[in-house]
Protein backbone atom coordinates (compact mmCIF):
# COMPACT_ATOMS: atom_id res chain seq x y z
CA UNK A 1 0.00 0.00 0.00
CA UNK A 2 1.23 3.48 -0.88
CA UNK A 3 1.44 5.81 2.10
CA UNK A 4 2.90 8.94 0.46
CA UNK A 5 2.28 10.52 -2.93
CA UNK A 6 6.04 10.60 -3.57
CA UNK A 7 5.88 6.81 -3.87
CA UNK A 8 3.50 6.98 -6.83
CA UNK A 9 5.16 6.27 -10.16
CA UNK A 10 2.94 8.82 -11.89
CA UNK A 11 4.06 11.50 -9.42
CA UNK A 12 7.72 10.62 -9.91
CA UNK A 13 7.34 10.75 -13.70
CA UNK A 14 5.51 14.08 -13.63
CA UNK A 15 8.14 15.52 -11.30
CA UNK A 16 10.91 14.42 -13.70
CA UNK A 17 9.05 16.06 -16.58
CA UNK A 18 8.77 19.36 -14.67
CA UNK A 19 12.47 19.20 -13.82
CA UNK A 20 13.29 18.76 -17.50
CA UNK A 21 11.14 21.79 -18.35
CA UNK A 22 13.07 23.93 -15.87
CA UNK A 23 16.38 22.76 -17.36
CA UNK A 24 15.27 23.47 -20.93
CA UNK A 25 13.76 26.87 -20.18
CA UNK A 26 16.97 28.07 -18.52
CA UNK A 27 18.85 27.78 -21.78
CA UNK A 28 18.39 28.29 -25.51
CA UNK A 29 16.09 30.86 -26.99
CA UNK A 30 13.38 29.78 -24.58
CA UNK A 31 14.75 31.94 -21.78
CA UNK A 32 13.99 35.14 -23.70
CA UNK A 33 10.24 34.47 -23.88
CA UNK A 34 9.54 34.97 -20.18
CA UNK A 35 5.75 34.73 -20.43
CA UNK A 36 5.93 31.42 -22.27
CA UNK A 37 8.52 30.14 -19.78
CA UNK A 38 6.15 30.97 -16.91
CA UNK A 39 3.24 29.23 -18.67
CA UNK A 40 5.05 26.00 -19.50
CA UNK A 41 6.65 25.79 -16.08
CA UNK A 42 3.28 26.31 -14.42
CA UNK A 43 1.50 23.65 -16.50
CA UNK A 44 4.26 21.07 -16.02
CA UNK A 45 4.31 21.70 -12.27
CA UNK A 46 0.55 21.59 -12.08
CA UNK A 47 0.55 17.95 -13.15
CA UNK A 48 2.50 16.75 -10.11
CA UNK A 49 0.88 19.31 -7.80
CA UNK A 50 -2.60 18.00 -8.57
CA UNK A 51 -1.53 14.39 -8.13
CA UNK A 52 -0.10 15.29 -4.72
CA UNK A 53 -3.10 17.37 -3.65
CA UNK A 54 -5.59 14.70 -4.68
CA UNK A 55 -3.65 11.99 -2.89
CA UNK A 56 -3.51 14.04 0.30
CA UNK A 57 -7.30 14.47 0.30
CA UNK A 58 -7.40 10.77 1.25
CA UNK A 59 -10.54 9.96 -0.62
CA UNK A 60 -10.76 7.99 -3.84
CA UNK A 61 -13.42 10.25 -5.28
CA UNK A 62 -11.44 13.44 -4.67
CA UNK A 63 -8.21 11.79 -5.80
CA UNK A 64 -9.87 10.83 -9.06
CA UNK A 65 -11.11 14.40 -9.51
CA UNK A 66 -7.57 15.74 -9.05
CA UNK A 67 -6.20 13.14 -11.47
CA UNK A 68 -8.62 14.54 -14.07
CA UNK A 69 -7.31 18.03 -13.33
CA UNK A 70 -3.73 16.73 -13.69
CA UNK A 71 -4.74 15.18 -17.02
CA UNK A 72 -6.02 18.58 -18.14
CA UNK A 73 -2.73 20.19 -17.14
CA UNK A 74 -0.95 17.50 -19.11
CA UNK A 75 -3.01 18.42 -22.18
CA UNK A 76 -2.14 22.07 -21.68
CA UNK A 77 1.53 21.12 -21.40
CA UNK A 78 1.39 19.06 -24.61
CA UNK A 79 -0.05 22.07 -26.42
CA UNK A 80 2.79 24.19 -25.09
CA UNK A 81 5.50 21.77 -26.20
CA UNK A 82 3.87 21.83 -29.64
CA UNK A 83 4.30 25.61 -29.62
CA UNK A 84 7.84 25.35 -28.27
CA UNK A 85 8.76 22.98 -31.08
CA UNK A 86 7.09 25.19 -33.69
CA UNK A 87 9.04 28.18 -32.36
CA UNK A 88 12.24 26.09 -32.55
CA UNK A 89 12.83 26.44 -28.81
CA UNK A 90 13.29 22.67 -28.52
CA UNK A 91 14.69 20.05 -30.87
CA UNK A 92 12.61 17.39 -32.55
CA UNK A 93 14.18 14.75 -30.31
CA UNK A 94 13.36 16.69 -27.15
CA UNK A 95 9.84 17.35 -28.40
CA UNK A 96 9.20 13.70 -29.21
CA UNK A 97 10.60 12.49 -25.90
CA UNK A 98 8.64 15.01 -23.82
CA UNK A 99 5.46 14.38 -25.81
CA UNK A 100 5.80 10.60 -25.32
CA UNK A 101 6.52 11.04 -21.59
CA UNK A 102 3.46 13.23 -21.23
CA UNK A 103 1.23 10.76 -23.09
CA UNK A 104 2.39 7.99 -20.72
CA UNK A 105 1.22 10.07 -17.78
Amino acid sequence: MVSDFEELSIYQQSRALAKQVYEITRRSEFKYDTRFVQQIRASSGSISDNIAEGFERQGNREFLQFLYIAKGSCGEFRSQINRAYDAQFISKETYEQMYADCRKL
